[in-house]
């Protein structure tokens, strides 16, 4: 059984990692919703492509200012947050678990359950203990990721949109805010520019065989993909590297901030609880 302070630091990293991420989630849920609609669409996304290539019909959205205006005109403000409830859901448990699992395993790793000490990990076991805590939030929260895909790859037009017009600083042996939103920042650039291909095949597992409304373009037939390397063979075959980085744009500019402000509001949070649980 754990000892008291160590279920109070545990409760500490629970909820201040489910407050972090709520509030970077919902910011820059209007960036998430369009990265899934250009993730999941068939159709090309660059005119470069579309001069190139015509192995589907017209693409719904081709560049990101165009489709920030198309869900804005068809749904709304609203649009923008379509299923951030359940990304919520998806999000507050696996920010939670993250930073939960992440501190256990730097603590074990360190011998010390300080933060301050937990710098002094070398990259490798810094590396390691991200990914195991990464993988552990994922599978925690994959169901709730699953539904907050599929109710934000297809817009639900409003009738009434028809009449709208078209038209500070820590402890020196802490680091600061402007060094955490720093990290935050580049990590998280760093983090989508490399994985976000096998982000765009998860996505296309997860709406496989769902119906869409022809006016968001094609759908992905049921088992269309027969595994992970055939998703990425297929799409890299009939729409090109532009394929895999379907996206690539509104997540990297989602990531940084996303990052940055997850990793500041943790802080903030954590110690605000430190200091209410003395």
């Amino acid at each position: 059984m754990e000892e008291p302070g160590q279920l109070k630091r545990t409760l500490i990293d629970l909820t201040a990692g489910a407050i972090s991420g709520a509030v970077s989630r919902t910011i820059t849920s209007p960036l998430d919703v369009i990265k899934i609609r250009f993730q999941v669409q068939l159709e090309p996304t660059t005119h470069w492509t579309l001069l190139q290539r015509n192995a589907y019909g017209p693409s719904k959205y081709t560049g990101m200012l165009q489709a920030t205006k198309d869900i804005f005109r068809e749904e709304g403000l609203p649009g923008f947050w379509r299923g951030n409830v359940p990304a919520l859901l998806m999000v507050m448990p696996y920010t939670a678990i993250q930073f939960t699992v992440l501190h256990k395993i730097k603590t074990f790793a360190s011998g010390s359950s300080k933060s301050e000490d937990h710098i002094n990990l070398s990259p490798y076991l810094s590396y390691v203990s991200g990914a195991l805590a990464g993988c552990a939030a994922t599978i925690g929260s994959y169901p709730f990721d699953l539904l907050r895909t599929v109710l934000a790859s297809q817009g639900e037009p409003k009738a009434w949109n028809r009449y709208r017009s078209t038209d500070a600083s820590q402890a020196d042996d802490a680091l600061s805010s402007f060094q955490l939103f720093l990290c935050g920042l580049a990590a998280g650039t760093c983090a989508k520019a490399v994985c976000h291909p096998l982000d765009v095949v998860k996505k296309r597992f997860q709406i496989e065989g769902l119906p869409r409304d022809p006016r968001y373009g094609a759908r992905v037939e049921h088992r269309a993909y027969r595994n992970m390397h055939d998703a990425l063979r297929r799409i890299l075959q009939r729409e090109g590297w532009a394929g895999l980085y379907k996206g690539i744009i509104p997540s990297i500019v989602k990531a940084a901030p996303a990052g940055a402000v997850t990793f500041v509001a943790y802080e903030f949070t954590s110690d605000w609880l430190e200091s209410i649980l003395g």
